[in-house]
């Protein structure tokens, strides 16, 4: 296990383990609120030659306002096939979901890249490890994500407070218990504190 503070020093880790391979998958997790995405965009502005597969496209909506103690409304099986498809270089299918109608968006192709970035809440799952070459937890405690979840989703206009308490803190708690994605990770990625 290692921990890195700073962007820059995993994008040249990321660099490096690439360099080794024909593509590298690598998978962010963390808890809800505590940066995975916000990560995964420094990372793509740092590697141009990543493309990024966000976990928020295969999260059904409708089934995250619920609790599991597996993130069950992560539709597992279809990241998987992206990522396994972008895993062997080639172009992979999907329908994201969409989040204003809790339908689907029209299939869009996810092009091949040498280096893949996958952001998600329960990514670190028995299902998806398998498939994920270089694993970062973005080491925030719960509730410090949680109410940094809470005061960006205000910020945004709404008002998810009661979901982060009663669903997604308890999801990733229960998810954390279950199946320990922290010391599953090679890399910890420990931002600095923020205020």
């Amino acid at each position: 296990m290692t921990t890195v503070t700073d962007v820059d020093e995993l994008a040249e880790r990321i660099r490096r383990r690439a360099e080794q391979r024909d593509v590298l998958v690598v998978g962010i997790a963390g808890y809800g609120g505590s940066g995975k995405s916000t990560l995964a965009r420094a990372l793509q502005a740092r590697l141009p030659e990543a493309a990024r597969v966000r976990g928020d496209d295969f999260l059904d909506p409708l089934g995250s306002r619920e609790r599991s103690d597996d993130w069950a409304a992560l539709h597992r099986d279809e990241l998987a096939s992206v990522l396994e498809a972008m895993g062997a270089g080639r172009p992979a299918m999907c329908h994201p979901v969409d989040w204003a109608t809790g339908g689907r968006q029209p299939a869009r192709t996810q092009e091949p890249a040498p280096i893949v970035l996958v952001d998600a809440v329960g990514l670190l799952h028995p299902v998806l490890v398998p498939l994920l070459d270089l694993t970062v937890w973005v080491d925030v405690p719960l509730e410090a994500a949680t109410e940094r979840g809470m005061r960006r989703d205000r910020e945004a206009g709404d008002d998810h407070d009661a979901l982060w308490r009663e669903v997604w803190a308890p999801n990733d708690r229960g998810f954390d218990a279950r199946y320990r994605p922290r010391e599953a990770a090679e890399v910890r990625f420990a931002p600095q504190a923020r205020g």
